[in-house]
């Protein structure tokens, strides 16, 4: 067997026991110094994670700007010209238009991508012109397209006829089943590596890794597909050609990790991380389009992976495969390069790598995962494919089903009218055309009706126009939800044409101008949220000699206060996102990262690094939905309403719009929701205490390895081998355990 760890002829693991068997890894003794540099490190970790992926999210995507967004005017002579200057003179270089001659070359611009927008001069003695969009190259930057190409003709005194020449399909009205399934394919790709480095490091020797990687790369792909198609009903067909993109894309970032482990070791996370989602989301175009990102981006748009594989999905499911060819080469070069350079690295250095566990003997005893016991060979495996598969369905499945389909559900309204009777009539003719769609309320003023919509008891207020001829007044609130508002517009819109009255909008709580998208308050709040469980997750995986709650929640109240500050200086004064409110912003986002640490610790304390999953899932993944952030509760599956009000990152993002939006209402009952948390939290961490400490007094309770700890032995109660202060343990095994003690020293 090839040695694979620098320090193997070193270790204490080298050689095997007297019985012949593999030996298990001794860790080294620790010294002061190492130690504190290895907590320097435990906190270091989180606080990079967390920065990276939100200071690059809020700082793109908190008020994009159009940049040089190439659109085609369809049409010749002057007119056709001077609309092509209007557009050229649109401020901050937002467009780059070009002339074309027919509609069909500008459909043709649209379906290869080259274009994404397209306004066609009405003809002679016509006054409609035509705007041709695609939303399935991004309902987003369809939505800007309109917004830049509709007052150029409005200003020509025209009408509009707007065009979709690729409409997105009913199953996938969001677009963003192509965006779950890259980032599927990113997480199929990075995160077993971090798993094979600590629990089957011998796999990471290119001869081996490659034949697993394939196979793994063949199941993740056909997994992506069939919770997309059949399950979810988001994608329709294209199973070969989605099957081959994903082998591709996984093979693509696998192969790209593989070669940042041998270099980097456990750091790699970090590299793999920052490559494939932290600057592949903003890059990928598929959230917003890359043409309202800073520069940079545009760039990263032809290299990075995750943009790749959504353009290629993107190109195979929307456009009969137009344009595929780029993205496939760009994976195609990730997979060669990244295999050639590791290839070069083990002839360089031979197969050791940074952090790799120091054994020789696949079947020498390993954890599973980071800070477990130790675990055989064959769980070893399952283990490194059960773990990524688990987070790989959860994201894909959870979060696609939630929302692939927004349906509006229930959306409350008020109507006001002169009087109650003419309120209640209207009311009742709405809710009977409308349906399910709206919640029809009758409120008795105008007053009444605002003070709903700020109070979150209805989304919008209709008012009728008070005598003949006057315009109905639509009051809504982008700082409660751009989606729920975008939807009150379209529909009141449409009723107000049909009564043939005028309609103006007051919106109650604009956007600012630094969270133009209104994702500031999501962002904010998954934050805080990811930085509490990450720090129980790596203290499990890094410190496991933490094993008492007086021992961690000291680091945890200071963490959280740390952080909470830290993403609060980030937001506000270095990005500029989130302006004010400093003291209640610190405040409520130290109380959030303590109560999820703290709920974060039961389970990893318990179930390992295992237990990441399910909060992962209970935390974030299903919050994100719950939490009104991104789409309107009213547009989700109803069973994400009933825990908006019990999941903590609802109550996050609730309180961070309430504290910018609408001073302060509604915080208190968020704090109560993120309190109860914590109190629940800390309290289970006090009986797992307990748990633990009649474990290590060999009342033979199980813990996480499924075996009681031998009793007397005071290590695993203190920090590295010494006596907990204050608190005395004789070192001399009790007559009733003396036999066992013993027969497990000749093990």
């Amino acid at each position: 067997m090839e040695p694979f760890a620098a320090s193997t002829a070193a270790s204490p693991a080298a050689a095997g026991p007297a019985t012949g068997g593999p030996a298990a890894v001794v860790p080294p003794e620790e010294d002061r110094k190492t130690r504190i540099a290895r907590y320097v490190f435990l906190f270091l970790i989180p606080f990079l994670m967390v920065t990276m992926m939100y200071a690059t999210y809020v700082g793109t995507m908190h008020s994009p700007q159009p940049r040089d967004m190439p659109v085609a005017v369809v049409g010749v002579g002057a007119e056709a010209e001077r609309v092509v200057d209007s557009l050229a003179a649109v401020p901050d270089d937002a467009v780059d238009p070009r002339l074309v001659r027919s509609a069909d070359e500008a459909v043709a611009l649209l379906e290869s991508r080259e274009v994404v927008g397209a306004l066609e001069v009405p003809r002679p003695g016509a006054d409609a012109a035509t705007v041709y969009t695609a939303s399935a190259a991004g309902p987003s930057q369809a939505q800007t397209v309109q917004q830049l190409l509709a007052p150029v003709a409005v200003q020509q005194g025209w009408t509009i006829e707007p065009r979709d020449v690729a409409p997105l399909p009913a199953g996938d009205s969001s677009g963003t089943a192509v965006l779950f399934a890259a980032m599927g394919m990113m997480l199929a790709g990075y995160v077993p590596l971090s798993v094979i480095l600590l629990g089957v490091p011998h796999l990471l020797a290119v001869r081996r890794f490659v034949p697993v990687l394939l196979g793994w790369a063949a199941g993740t792909s056909a997994l992506i597909w069939l919770i997309l198609g059949p399950i979810v009903g988001a994608v329709d067909g294209h199973f070969l050609g989605f099957f081959g993109v994903g082998m591709l894309a996984v093979a693509a970032v696998g192969a790209a990790q593989l070669l940042f482990t041998k270099l980097m070791g456990p750091l790699a996370v970090l590299i793999g991380m920052l490559l494939y989602v932290v600057l592949g989301m903003p890059a990928s175009g598929l959230a917003l389009s890359v043409d309202v990102m800073p520069g940079f981006f545009s760039f990263l748009h032809g290299v990075l992976p995750l943009p790749a594989a959504g353009e290629a999905l993107r190109a195979l499911v929307y456009f009969d495969g137009d344009g595929i060819g780029r993205h496939l080469l760009t994976l195609t070069l990730w997979v060669v390069v990244s295999l050639g350079l590791s290839l070069l690295k083990e002839r360089a250095s031979g197969l050791a790598v940074p952090g790799a566990p120091p054994v020789t003997d696949p079947d020498a005893p390993l954890p599973a995962l980071a800070g477990g016991p130790l675990r055989s060979l064959r769980f070893r495996y399952v283990t490194a494919a059960v773990f990524p598969l688990s987070i790989l369905v959860m994201v894909v499945g959870l979060m696609s089903f939630s929302m692939h389909e927004p349906t509006v559900r229930d959306l409350p309204v008020a109507v006001v009218a002169s009087t109650e009777q003419q309120a209640a009539q209207v009311a009742d003719g709405l809710q009977s055309s409308l349906g399910s769609m709206v919640d029809v309320q009758v409120a008795g003023s105008v007053d009444e009706a605002t003070d709903a919509v700020l109070d979150g008891e209805v989304v919008a207020a209709y008012v009728l126009p008070s005598s003949a001829g006057g315009e109905a007044t639509l009051y809504t609130s982008a700082g409660a939800g751009v989606s729920q508002q975008n939807v009150v517009r379209a529909v009141f819109g449409q009723v107000a044409a049909g009564q043939q009255v005028p309609l103006t909008e007051t919106d109650l709580t604009p956007l600012r101008d630094s969270d133009s998208m209104g994702s500031n308050s999501m962002y904010v709040g998954m934050a805080w949220i990811m930085a509490g469980f990450l720090i129980m997750a790596v203290f499990r995986g890094g410190a496991p000699e933490l094993t008492r709650s007086r021992q961690f929640l000291p680091h945890l109240a200071g963490w959280s206060l740390g952080m909470a500050f830290w993403l609060w200086f980030l937001f506000d004064v270095i990005i500029g996102a989130v302006n004010g409110n400093a003291w209640q912003m610190i405040g409520f986002g130290a109380a959030t990262i303590f109560a999820m640490a703290a709920v974060t610790g039961v389970f990893t304390r318990t179930l390992g690094l295992a237990a990441i999953v399910p909060v992962m899932v209970v935390l974030m993944l299903a919050g994100v939905p719950a939490s009104g952030g991104g789409l309107s509760l009213y547009m989700v599956p109803e069973v994400f309403r009933g825990l908006s009000g019990v999941l903590p990152l609802p109550a996050a993002v609730d309180a961070a719009r309430s504290l910018v939006y609408f001073d302060d209402a509604g915080v208190g009952r968020d704090l109560l929701v993120i309190a109860i948390w914590g109190v629940v939290g800390v309290l289970l961490n006090l009986v797992v205490d307990r748990w633990l400490r009649r474990r290590e007094d060999g009342v033979g309770i199980p813990g996480p390895d499924g075996r009681p700890s031998p009793s007397g032995t005071a290590a695993e109660d203190t920090d590295q081998g010494r006596h907990r202060p204050g608190r005395h343990r004789s070192a001399r095994p009790r007559p009733g355990r003396r036999r066992q003690l013993e027969g497990a020293g000749s093990r």
